[in-house]
């Protein structure tokens, strides 16, 4: 049996971590890896109810703690239903968004503590890290204008003000430099196809077995 590896990605919304990992998981199944596609905050029933909370427009406030809190109860029911279970058994989770954007919002966006906010996370995830984690890099006013052609009403976060991106986007940069064996900056601002050569060259690099 494959040993099973985490897989995350992550930057500012807008950024496309979200096709890349969806391209992430293909690619994995085409090479026989037993894959789980997944996403945060959601992967569960309560996780996604926590979702809803988090990402509405509504008419209440949410406080920044209340909200690392409620980002972190559906971390925790993630880990328990969805990733754990997935590890143990040997197979591979591709995340969309895991700790990091933790630290990366309510951290450096939101004024909290990033240490502290990387503490809460990896109690909550029992220590797990990602093997690998991809921060798609693009600047801000590129994340907007590709928000604003998508056509969809803007979510809670989305609908923030372009200095939050900006401040979101230095806390990648920060978490980047801080673990640079773990986290691989890719740079998003080039076509879908350009930006996930330059992932599929890192899953290459670092999981050998992959070509076999």
């Amino acid at each position: 049996m494959r040993e099973g590896r985490l897989i995350t990605f992550e930057g500012i919304d807008g950024c496309g971590k979200s096709t890349q990992s969806e391209k992430a998981a293909d690619f994995l199944r085409s090479k026989r890896v037993d894959v789980v596609l997944t996403r945060e905050p959601g992967g569960t029933k309560l996780a996604e109810r926590i979702r809803s909370i988090l990402l509405e427009n509504s008419n209440y406030s949410i406080s920044y703690i209340a909200e690392l809190m409620l980002y972190l109860a559906s971390r925790a029911q993630h880990m328990q239903e969805i990733i754990s279970p997935a590890l143990s058994s040997g197979k591979w989770v591709v995340s969309d968004r895991f700790y990091d954007s933790s630290i990366a919002y309510q951290g450096f966006a939101r004024g909290l503590d990033p240490e502290k906010v990387r503490e809460f996370s990896l109690f909550v995830t029992k220590g797990i890290k990602p093997n690998v984690t991809f921060f798609i890099d693009v600047s801000p006013e590129i994340a907007c204008e590709r928000i604003s052609k998508n056509g969809k009403s803007l979510d809670r976060l989305e609908s923030e003000s372009i200095g939050f991106f900006k401040k979101i986007r230095e806390g990648y940069k920060w978490l980047a430099e801080s673990e640079p064996n773990r986290i691989v900056e890719i740079d998003g601002s080039e076509t879908i196809e350009q930006v996930w050569a330059q992932i599929e060259t890192v899953f290459l690099d670092r999981f050998p077995e992959l070509e076999r």
